[in-house]
């Protein structure tokens, strides 16, 4: 599995606006240029966090996105799953064809191994990856 930039990026744009959640809305100009991550694909991407959730907007003067919950609720995979990334490594996507129509030898050996890294994901939460960060950082 390789995370596309789509992911990663989703979650970068996520732990900025965690981590510099003030209560008021952030918009999406200052990830932007905090995170040298292009508006129009952020646009795209918070779009989706929206549909699923995991942000909110807020219209007007002194509009932009809020979290929808607490970091500590919301955990990696949701935010790579709401932006349509797959954590699967097997080539047939579970459809055990991989080898011409058949299971292939290694089939058992990726399930297992996104299985862990989904496991790993979901076990993430915003709030962990920040707390992890600031103690790094000596903050």
């Amino acid at each position: 599995m390789q995370l596309t930039t789509k992911g990663r990026y989703a979650v970068t744009a996520m732990l900025d606006l965690a981590s510099n959640n003030t209560g008021n809305p952030i918009t999406l100009d200052v990830i932007s240029q905090r995170q040298n991550i292009s508006l129009s694909y952020l646009e795209q991407l918070f779009a989706k966090l929206r549909r699923a959730e995991l942000v909110k907007s807020v219209r007007g003067p002194g509009g932009g996105y809020l979290l929808d919950a607490q970091a500590q609720d919301i955990s990696l995979s949701q935010i790579i799953e709401a932006v349509d990334e797959n954590i699967d490594l097997r080539r047939c996507k579970g459809m055990s064809s991989c080898n011409n129509g058949r299971q292939c030898i290694s089939h058992q050996l990726w399930c297992e191994v996104s299985a862990q890294i989904r496991t790993f994901l979901n076990g993430k939460t915003l709030q962990m990856v920040i707390d992890n960060h600031n103690i790094n950082k000596g903050i």
